[in-house]
């Protein structure tokens, strides 16, 4: 009788342990749906366009070291370059050149512009950042990463940059 009543037990665990998790919620908790919301968001969002410009096509119109600046190449990839602006060898700001081809929403910052350098459109882009949209294609941002470096810095080493060069890349 012992014997069968083990039996009756062990059995009624094994269904216990195969039925229960059936029974369970397979929702995902807030945390797993958000995960997988941002993994699928990142697939979309990332894709850079097959017609983006080389990025080191881009280099030759950033402006060069001058005086206390020095100019150093941070990034590169298609579509997209950037450096660092050293004064006296302390970062100050960073500067950059996109192809919005990959993402053309990103020249919607400079509808209805007021300002120009260079006979291209300026925007503000937060407080420590300057931007100006070339041949209607390539965004050149300037971004203070020191609070020394004003916005008449940033709009005038965005006039240092080679734009008509930069426009010829269209």
């Amino acid at each position: 009788m012992k014997k069968l009543s083990r039996l009756i037990v062990g059995f009624s665990l094994a269904c216990l342990l195969i039925i229960l998790p059936a029974c369970g919620d397979n929702t995902p908790s807030r945390f797993e749906g958000a995960q997988q919301e941002s993994i699928d968001a990142g697939s979309r969002n990332t894709a850079v366009s097959t017609d983006a410009v080389q990025g080191a096509s881009f280099n030759r119109f950033f402006p060069v070291s001058d005086g206390n600046y020095e100019r150093v190449f941070t990034q590169e990839k298609d579509g997209f370059v950037e450096a660092v602006l050293k004064e006296s060898g302390q970062n100050v700001a960073t500067l950059g050149v996109f192809d919005t081809i990959s993402n053309p929403s990103a020249k919607d910052d400079f509808n209805g512009s007021q300002g120009q350098i260079g006979g291209y459109p300026v925007a503000q882009k937060g407080s420590r950042a300057t931007a100006l949209l070339v041949a209607d294609r390539f965004q050149v941002t300037v971004r203070s990463t020191d609070d020394s470096f004003t916005v008449a810095d940033r709009e005038a080493w965005l006039a240092k940059f080679d734009l008509n060069g930069l426009a010829s890349l269209d």
